[in-house]
């Protein structure tokens, strides 16, 4: 609970190196909520697994393709997005667990759209596990779809989300 007479800071700004420890325990806190129970720990968990990831957060992040959702100073979500293959492609949002249900996700999501909007994107792609029925719940209301061309890709469900004109 914040200070008597102390207002809150939410704001989301891009990632700097100084947010990576951050980033990849959050990162590695949400991935065991979804998970755990449906693929082996080592998998998600192990050392080599948690090395590996924490890799490609730092090459994302010195690419400037990393936002951060900051409440009280504190990384409280993540967001990574770029071009795949020419097809502009949400390759991680997660929330920390204590935070959601708390709007960190759809303030991450819309940074996102806003972003691809300003660089002229008009569709996007991401890949969900699917047994993660939350994360598949939120994007619904997000306004994303199951790719009608490609819905699976191994154990991910494949969506799509067509980027909004300029309101």
């Amino acid at each position: 609970m914040p200070a008597r007479g102390r207002v809150p800071q939410h704001m989301i700004r891009t990632a700097t190196l100084a947010d990576l420890d951050a980033i990849a325990a959050l990162h590695a806190e949400a991935r065991a909520t979804y998970y755990r129970g449906h693929i082996p720990d080592e998998a998600f968990d192990g050392p080599a697994e948690r090395a590996r990831n924490r890799a490609g957060w730092e090459r994302a992040i010195g690419q400037g393709r990393v936002l951060c959702a900051e409440r009280d100073g504190v990384v409280a979500g993540t967001a990574a997005f770029g071009e795949v293959d020419g097809v502009m492609t949400l390759s991680q949002l997660h929330v920390a667990p204590a935070r959601w249900r708390a709007g960190v996700g759809t303030e991450l999501h819309a940074a996102c759209v806003e972003a691809w909007r300003g660089a002229g994107v008009r569709s996007a792609r991401l890949e969900v596990f699917q047994e993660n029925e939350r994360a598949q719940a939120f994007y619904a209301r997000h306004g994303w779809y199951p790719d009608p061309d490609e819905p699976l890709a191994g154990n991910h469900l494949v969506l799509r989300f067509t980027v909004p004109a300029d309101e």
